[in-house]
């Protein structure tokens, strides 16, 4: 490890960045690094600035690496180099407005039942019954689960904030009948590695592109035609929750999200507020 990441990363640590954080951030000053072969410290302002150009305008990044990339590269110029250079004000990604993809529960169901290996057909269920992101799915643990209360405790999860969610009961029984198939003492989808040592050996959690690729070749052979990907299926559970009636509030907290805004979303996506609001429409322009 270079002198200069070894202080970058020491700076994140001492501002209570998350280790996920600290790889991305990291990772974003290595692409810079490597795209003018040369050290982060020696790129110029205007080599920053058409960095972004390019990035922006010929890779098409989306919003949220854009994002990424751009407060990776601002804590290391600021904060490593304390280098406060206007052009680090100036880029701003490109709003993204755009509603995710949601799946109907039939087409949840369908391609859930087209995943055969058991452990990544369980972990997507419960990935998808209790709202989990993808990593929080594959990280679960043993201790995690509290059988008696039917409660999963997320832990460290999206801004390092730990959360409880419900686990339903049926998802209960799946995570207990494949856990007795490994038995790890820690992790409830441990993975074999490339090695393949028994799982009950593992001391490493399945990993997140194997879970990715179980789920996009199922929906493949679906015939959906949608692009899904493994999140719609918390943004699958929170607009089912809705239409079925539940609190948004709950729904909030039950996420983890800080905003209520950022859960609102979701009720531009139910089919049920649709319907509702057409008829109340319907009743209003009746006498006109």
């Amino acid at each position: 490890m270079t002198e200069l990441r070894k202080r970058m990363i020491e700076s994140l640590q001492l501002r209570g960045y998350s280790e996920r954080t600290q790889q991305c951030y990291v990772r974003a000053v290595r692409q810079l690094a490597v795209h003018y072969n040369k050290s982060p410290d020696l790129i110029t302002e205007q080599e920053l600035r058409d960095y972004f150009l390019f990035v922006i305008n010929v890779k098409k990044w989306s919003r949220p690496t854009t994002t990424i990339a751009l407060c990776g590269i601002k804590f290391f110029f600021q904060q490593t180099l304390n280098k406060d250079w206007a052009i680090l004000s100036l880029v701003r990604p490109a709003p993204d407005n755009k509603l995710p993809v949601i799946l109907s529960l039939d087409e949840v169901r369908k391609i859930l039942s087209l995943i055969r290996l058991p452990g990544y057909r369980v972990c997507l269920t419960t990935i998808y019954s209790c709202g989990l992101r993808l990593q929080e799915g594959t990280h679960l643990q043993v201790p995690d689960i509290d059988s008696s209360r039917l409660m999963i405790h997320i832990r460290h999860g999206k801004g390092g904030k730990d959360r409880y969610v419900p686990l339903p009961q049926r998802s209960l029984v799946l995570l207990r009948r494949y856990w007795a198939t490994h038995r790890n003492p820690l992790w409830l989808f441990p993975s074999e590695g490339k090695t393949h040592i028994l799982l009950a050996n593992s001391t490493e959690p399945m990993h997140k592109s194997s879970v990715q690729d179980a789920f996009h070749a199922a929906l493949k052979e679906s015939g959906i035609n949608k692009q899904a990907s493994v999140h719609t299926l918390r943004h699958c559970w929170a607009t089912h929750l809705l239409e079925a009636g539940v609190n948004l509030r709950l729904i909030q907290q039950w996420l983890g999200h800080s905003s209520p805004a950022t859960t609102a979303l979701y009720t531009h996506l139910t089919l049920t507020a649709e319907r509702a609001g057409t008829e109340a429409i319907e009743r209003l322009m009746v006498d006109l």
